[in-house]
């Protein structure tokens, strides 16, 4: 609709006003034409419209209906240009110099047109590129996923012989990780997976393993719980000395030397890693004790020792030792005896601790001997009488003593044996012998070091299980030794 001022009058209407009176009742609605709509608001600057034809039928009419004088104001209005031709003429106006319609396109798309071949190109794109991003986050997710729950695995029994170690503590994962990173198996995850349900992985134990490179994780499993798989590791029990000991029916109890050279041996691609027990006993001979890691107060009494290639005895410790197959025998006697160093100082010897008025040494050298003439149990008392014999200036005639350099394990002794002289017969020797003549305990290392109170001198074994009759007169031993002999204890 045309803009007009609220009170402005339109082109061929007026507004009606109260002073016009009321409409008639019946208007004629055959005597006049369609009265036109005002024509539209134009453009600024373009050509004035021709004027209108005058309202159609009697004046009289026309009053009657919109009220006086109607007819002559609207005929006024457009007699103004009665003769457009007249007012172009007086305006030097030219239907050339009319304003052309400005057309205005409509941007707005038909709605039933086909979208442009161009719009279809940007679309495929977007599909192209809507599928490569579905395309990478199904690569991630696949990679995800390979990466939590899957694994690389080899194939077979593996290829050549590989030494692996595990360590104290060490997990499934662990052990997995070290096997991988040792070519054993492709990824720590196969070996873990082959073994979830074998509870031999779990009991695993701290050492060395001779595996294959390139095995399937069921073949690792299967291979390092093993029992021949696991190899390099030795239990030196208390009690034990150096070298072998025959027992009265002929069999051979290994000592430390064997029991070492055997874990040293373990066959790798078909080579021999075995030390001999000769190449050990000369490198002790000839080491220097502190650089294999004995205690420093026990260097010089041990380089002293009679006999050479007894000098480490007593300062290796029992319990297990995991050795390294290939080592030399001087880095694995340094091994062997550093971790026995720490052992005997758990134990509770040392330079700030040992027995009283004696050197730690030669606390070592008591607790030997407790360890070997009794058992646990009367560990207290032999002390006792140890100690109270050296302070009386006895000797101690031991027979565990005269044994040792005879490679025997028997408590009793000979005539012609307590008869010969030398350095470890306390049947001719005051006081201690040279060397400690075995491997302590810790519990024997305690009594050595807290011997229990009592006034005994004497003792012997008086019961079938082991146990001791203690004495303090030699009488009162003689009459002990009768009685055992009596009940058939020896």
């Amino acid at each position: 609709m045309p803009a007009y001022a609220q009170d402005e009058p339109r082109p061929g209407r007026r507004r009606r006003r109260e002073d016009d009176g009321p409409f008639p009742d019946e208007r004629p609605t055959d005597i006049l034409p369609a009265i036109q709509e005002a024509p539209l608001a134009r453009r600024p600057g373009a050509a004035p419209l021709p004027p209108q034809s005058p309202p159609q039928g009697s004046e009289e009419e026309y009053d009657e209906i919109f009220g006086d004088d109607a007819y002559d104001d609207t005929y006024d209005e457009y007699g103004e240009y009665e003769d457009y031709d007249e007012y172009e003429d007086e305006q030097g106006l030219d239907d050339d110099d009319r304003a052309e319609p400005e057309r205005i396109e409509d941007a707005r798309p038909e709605r039933n047109a086909p979208p442009p071949k161009k719009r279809k190109k940007k679309r495929a794109l977007g599909w192209v590129a809507a599928l490569a991003v579905l395309v990478l986050l199904a690569g991630g997710a696949f990679y995800g996923f390979n990466a939590i729950f899957g694994y690389d695995d080899y194939e077979g029994v593996g290829e050549s012989d590989v030494l692996v170690q595990v360590e104290k503590g060490d997990s499934t994962s662990a052990i997995g990780n070290r096997l991988q990173a040792a070519g054993v198996v492709a990824s720590g995850k196969a070996f873990v997976k082959a073994g979830e349900d074998n509870t031999a992985v779990s009991r695993l134990q701290q050492g060395y393993y001779v595996m294959k490179t390139k095995m399937s994780g069921a073949s690792a499993v299967d291979k390092m719980t093993a029992a021949a798989s696991k190899v390099g590791q030795v239990e030196i029990r208390p009690y034990t000395q150096f070298h072998d000991i025959t027992q009265p029916d002929g069999k051979v109890t290994p000592g430390v030397y064997t029991l070492l050279s055997k874990a040293s041996c373990a066959d790798l691609n078909g080579t021999s890693t075995c030390i001999p027990v000769e190449e050990l006993r000369k490198t002790i001979e000839t080491a220097d004790l502190a650089k294999l890691g004995v205690p420093s107060w026990a260097v010089e009494s041990a380089s002293k020792a009679e006999h050479k290639d007894r000098r480490l005895e007593g300062l290796i410790a029992p319990g297990i030792f995991n050795v390294k197959p290939g080592w030399t025998a001087e880095e694995l006697l340094t091994a062997v005896v550093k971790t026995s160093a720490e052992r005997i100082l758990n134990a509770g010897l040392s330079d700030q601790s040992k027995g009283d008025g004696k050197t730690p040494y030669e606390t070592l050298i008591i607790a030997s001997i407790i360890e070997r003439e009794a058992v646990k149990a009367d560990f207290g008392k032999i002390s006792r009488v140890i100690y109270n014999r050296l302070d009386e200036k006895m000797r101690l005639e031991m027979d565990s003593t005269v044994n040792y350099v005879l490679d025997r394990p028997t408590l009793l002794t000979k005539p012609e044996e307590r008869d010969k002289a030398g350095a470890y017969n306390t049947y001719k020797s005051v006081g201690l012998t040279p060397t400690p003549i075995a491997v302590p305990s810790a519990e024997a290392i305690q009594a050595a070091l807290k011997p229990m109170a009592g006034e005994w001198l004497f003792f012997v074994k008086c019961e079938k299980n082991g146990l001791s009759c203690f004495t303090v007169t030699n009488d009162e031993h003689n009459k002990a030794k009768l009685d055992a002999q009596r009940r058939g204890v020896y």
